[in-house]
């Protein structure tokens, strides 16, 4: 009997959800053939089979959560094993289930680890714990207050996969380490042209202000309290999908002419929506633009998710009479919100950095 641990599936994703099976318990399977489709937080992805076997038992259903490194499949094969990703597994009688420990299942599953699964996994962890000096109990508790806070009984739970799960991980992690301050302001566009591509030009502007005020286009660590200062804008841009929010992003944006912007963006929006964008172009970003008044909205408080220190947020374009030469005109304005991490930069580096790019955008 050998095991195969789900691998790596790209720049350290901590786990994938299963989606569907396309063998099952007893079926014969050839190296390489598709075995199963997991959904991480960036994309949906089928995994082969590692060897030419037979299917002696799944390590999960659909809808669990495996941790990357956990077994996904138990094979018959008469090959040696390769010590890489397939590998044999040293379990007694006493804890056949010990594979139960690795899959998070589904709130509404109710199921519990068997007491020698449970034992493992609190041996490693107490001493992971000894090594880097950490109070288990403490944390523990700390969990657990957290856990009560936000715990409601809810008639017909659906629990969160994939890109969602991984949104609201990302957005609660943020909102517990971010000191946030948000700016608003206007910019009067009645001079554009009806045709101007406003997406196009407010990259164009943010890319314009990050070189006129760098505090913004940058990363901060907090742990070590110190900050990365980009030369290139790499433009995180906030995309909706049915699955969940997206952010891919856009390399050096300060470089592209627009219709090099354009044909990026158009790019991003169609990986995003056939999920064929790989992990490298949905990580990185220096700066995020989330353009939400596509569908409504004057103005938000867009949440900076580090180690970026900026998102600006661009509202809903409306007309509002604003005063020319003392006398009452309707002109188009376009809402714009600049959240900042203030532990990283100051008020005064914020609004030098908003009033560059309403400058960039009354041109």
């Amino acid at each position: 009997m050998r095991f195969f641990n789900l691998p790596d599936l790209g720049e350290g994703i901590p786990e994938a959800d299963i989606v569907e099976w396309h063998v099952g318990e007893g079926d014969s399977i050839r190296e390489d053939q598709p075995m199963v489709s997991v959904e991480t937080a960036k994309a949906v992805v089928e995994v082969p089979a590692p060897c030419t076997g037979v299917i002696a038992r799944l390590c999960g259903q659909p809808g669990d959560t495996i941790l990357t490194g956990a077994p996904l499949v138990e094979f018959v094969t008469d090959e040696e094993d390769s010590g890489t990703v397939v590998g044999k597994l040293a379990i007694d009688d006493a804890s056949t289930n010990s594979d139960d420990a690795f899959i998070i299942g589904s709130p509404a599953d109710g199921q519990m680890q068997s007491s020698s699964s449970t034992h493992m996994v609190q041996s490693g962890l107490q001493s992971l714990a000894e090594q880097f000096q950490v109070d288990l109990a403490a944390v523990t508790n700390h969990r657990t207050a957290a856990q009560t806070a936000i715990s409601y009984p809810l008639e017909h739970p659906e629990p969160l996969k994939g890109v969602r799960k991984h949104m609201a991980r990302t957005m609660a992690e943020s909102h517990a380490s971010v000191v946030q301050v948000t700016l608003f302001d206007d910019v009067d566009i009645d001079h554009w042209d009806d045709k101007e591509d406003i997406t196009v030009r407010l990259i164009q502007a943010i890319a314009n202000a990050s070189a006129v005020e760098p505090a913004l286009n940058a990363w901060f660590d907090g742990a070590s309290m110190s900050r990365q200062l980009h030369d290139a804008v790499d433009l995180g841009l906030a995309v909706d999908s049915e699955e969940g929010l997206f952010v891919p992003v856009m390399r050096d944006v300060a470089k592209m002419k627009k219709e090099e912007v354009r044909e990026s963006i158009n790019k991003l929006r169609e990986g995003v929506k056939d999920r064929s964008l790989p992990n490298s172009e949905l990580q990185g970003a220096t700066i995020t633009l989330s353009n939400f008044g596509v569908f409504a909205g004057k103005y938000a408080t867009p949440v900076v998710v580090p180690p970026t220190v900026c998102i600006i947020g661009v509202g809903r374009l409306r007309e509002e009479i604003v005063s020319v030469d003392g006398k009452p005109e309707s002109h188009r304005t376009l809402p714009l919100s600049l959240s900042f991490d203030h532990r990283a930069a100051t008020g005064g580096e914020a609004t030098r950095f908003l009033h560059a790019m309403i400058q960039q955008l009354q041109k």
